[in-house]
């Protein structure tokens, strides 16, 4: 590993990973005692120390009451803050919790609750401590599953969620090198177990990591690809904003939420396929849908409008989808949203 990759962050580098948010009025900054998260703290504070003007910074410590040590890891971080200078609140993820698919569900606990912190102190951004390895997992993640691009572009640097918005500073920084960083300051970190925990996914790809990156797999060219699909899915939505403008003005005949079945047709498939998933994300009662089945519509449509009408009215395909109904005719594909299902009383 190169030498860049071993040396702390220094405080010039510190500003410039920052510097995209020294006009916003206030941050709050994710800590949980892990060494990503305090590195990001420390960082932070100093950064904004040597600045005459600059964002309130308040640390918030997510408690997700699944392990005994989480409650006095957040008195570390409070104590740790306090010396920094700067506010801090822990918050508790309280109720049950799934059997199943926990991670995801404390994900999104915590993500929540902290878009609940940063509206109670005025602040529109969240700061989390998302690494170099972090993202090269993610990119793991999304390859076993079969991701498309969009899926493979993996986190960005800034994303909207829960009324708040995302940003992560360090996802070009390998965790290495934030570890180096506190190693220099003096500064001890907590350990959490279930990062190792072979029961999750991501301590599982962690252990293929060295394997992988002996063969070139590493994090800096998983992250290298990360980027490269997301300028290539952010030039394909620009291909799909023309062609639903297109659609637009060649279907102006045709009912509301439609397209020309024969322009539709006449585009490229992923083209296809993405306008299908604005459109019945657009129209459906139940979100954007999953891409495959997406993908799985896409082919039944493509074979029933391949087949002969009788009469041009003719229903070729009616399939719901996302609380959406997808109508194919000769000349027409309609999108409407579905009837609300019923609750099942007694």
């Amino acid at each position: 590993m190169s030498g860049t990759d071993e040396a702390p962050i220094s405080a010039r580098e510190a500003s410039s990973l920052f510097a995209d948010w020294k006009a916003v009025p206030a941050i709050v900054l994710a800590v949980s005692g892990g060494p990503d998260s305090l590195a990001l703290m420390w960082l932070a504070a100093r950064w904004r120390k040597a600045r005459k003007r600059g964002p309130a910074l308040f640390v918030v410590t997510i408690d997700h009451g699944l392990r005994p040590e989480a409650a006095r890891e957040a008195r570390s971080v409070k104590q740790f803050a306090r010396t920094l200078g700067l506010p801090h609140r822990t918050l508790r993820w309280t109720g049950d919790k799934p059997a199943t698919g926990l991670p995801a569900a404390a994900r999104a606990a915590r993500y929540r609750l902290l878009a609940k912190a940063a509206k109670a102190v005025g602040a529109a951004h969240i700061m989390t401590a998302h690494t170099r390895d972090d993202q090269a997992e993610t990119v793991l993640m999304r390859l076993s599953r079969g991701s498309g691009i969009a899926g493979l572009a993996a986190m960005p640097r800034e994303t909207a969620r829960d009324g708040a918005v995302l940003v992560r500073p360090l996802l070009d920084v390998s965790k290495q090198r934030l570890v180096a960083t506190l190693d220099r300051a003096k500064i001890g970190f907590a350990v959490d177990p279930s990062n190792a925990d072979p029961r999750f996914t991501r301590p599982r790809l962690r252990e293929l990591m060295p394997l992988l990156a002996a063969e070139g797999c590493d994090s800096r060219n998983l992250a290298r690809l990360a980027a490269r699909a997301a300028r290539a899915e952010a030039a394909l939505e620009l291909l799909v904003d023309g062609a639903e403008r297109f659609l637009a003005v060649r279907s102006a005949g045709h009912p509301p939420q439609s397209f020309d079945a024969s322009v539709f047709y006449a585009l490229n498939a992923e083209i296809r396929i993405r306008l299908l998933l604005r459109a019945i994300g657009r129209v459906g009662r139940e979100g954007r849908p999953e891409l495959g089945k997406v993908e799985a519509l896409a082919a039944a449509l493509q074979s029933a409008a391949a087949k002969p009408a009788a009469k041009p009215g003719q229903i070729k395909l009616k399939q719901t989808l996302a609380g959406a109904i997808i109508t194919l005719t000769p000349v027409c594909l309609k999108f409407a949203a579905a009837p609300m299902r019923r609750r099942k009383t007694g």
